[in-house]
């Protein structure tokens, strides 16, 4: 039988008015608004329906809004009586994946991710960096490159054919150089503020541990598929690879390479935008990919469910 994982996208993804229209449609949606901005200590409402993009990309305000976004369509989802047989999340998608899992719950998930943002945030003014998508290399090819230029690392691993890379301004930059010389597609310098997935955000994991320690993390109802190790990862395992998670790989391409195996055919997007749907179909040209963001998407999975 097919089985379904729930995705959970990251940075890059939000939208402005993202959740509106599923929150306005359905008041367990709205509610998580509500305790996702009691738990941020932000009025995330606002920030997500209302507020201009420009206001919602800095890390520490982005973060917060895109899994709140996140958690009010799972709780759309679970009116509707769908739900997932795995989780998965991409970087920050991971929180929302975890509260998915039942790991934790969203005002602990929010409250969380609130701390992270800060802690990038202040990371990366201490250290600047940037980071920067490789597009049409071999993943081997891009982490020899890396290996041989001091300062830059391989940050995620999207789907085949795609890493972004992070690190110190300059090493980015010939990295990108030296990608095109190679044969790389094109290189695209990424709208972010630091250096994430890398060890120059080291003082981040520093002070997210505290936090991420107080929490005590359930056993999950589904299993959680971490895209730092891409294993199926256990209760006890959830806080040290949350802390590690800053300055490691998101190896997206991996974990969804090892859900396929395990029966998953069709993933759904549970979030703003539809970025991991095209990462995922790249992943395998098997996979089902539905993103879920709004009235079109929801009703969209749910005639792709009466029919299997």
């Amino acid at each position: 039988m097919t089985k379904i994982a729930f995705c959970f996208p990251g940075q890059g993804s939000l939208e402005q008015g993202m959740g509106r229209e599923l929150a306005e449609a359905f008041p367990e949606a709205m509610d998580v608004f509500e305790q996702a901005s009691e738990a941020a200590d932000l009025d995330l409402r606002r920030l997500c329906f209302e507020a201009p993009l420009e206001e919602l990309v800095e890390t520490e305000v982005q973060q917060p809004a895109l899994v709140a976004t996140s958690l009010a369509v799972l709780a759309v989802l679970r009116s509707r009586g769908i739900g997932p047989d795995y989780v998965v999340g991409h970087s920050v998608g991971e929180f929302a994946a975890l509260a998915a899992a039942e790991v934790m719950n969203v005002e602990e998930a929010v409250a969380l991710v609130r701390e992270r943002g800060l802690a990038m945030a202040e990371a990366a003014r201490e250290h600047p960096g940037s980071m920067a998508a490789i597009l049409g290399l071999p993943d081997e090819s891009v982490e020899e490159l890396c290996s041989r230029i001091a300062g830059v690392w391989p940050a995620n691993y999207n789907c085949p054919g795609q890493i972004v890379v992070s690190g110190e301004d300059p090493a980015v930059d010939e990295c990108c150089s030296e990608a095109e010389l190679q044969g790389a597609r094109r290189t695209v310098k990424l709208r972010v503020s630091g250096a994430f997935h890398s060890p120059l955000i080291e003082r981040a994991a520093d002070r997210l541990r505290p936090a991420v320690e107080r929490v005590k993390f359930r056993d999950p109802v589904a299993p959680f598929m971490s895209t730092v190790t891409a294993k199926i990862e256990p209760a006890q395992r959830i806080g040290t690879l949350l802390v590690e998670q800053l300055t490691a790989p998101v190896r997206f391409t991996q974990a969804v390479k090892g859900l396929v195996p395990e029966g998953v055919k069709t993933f759904v997007e549970v979030g703003p935008g539809n970025v991991l749907s095209g990462l995922l179909r790249r992943c395998d040209a098997s996979i089902k990919a539905i993103p879920v963001n709004n009235l079109a998407g929801l009703h969209k999975l749910e005639e792709a469910l009466s029919t299997t």
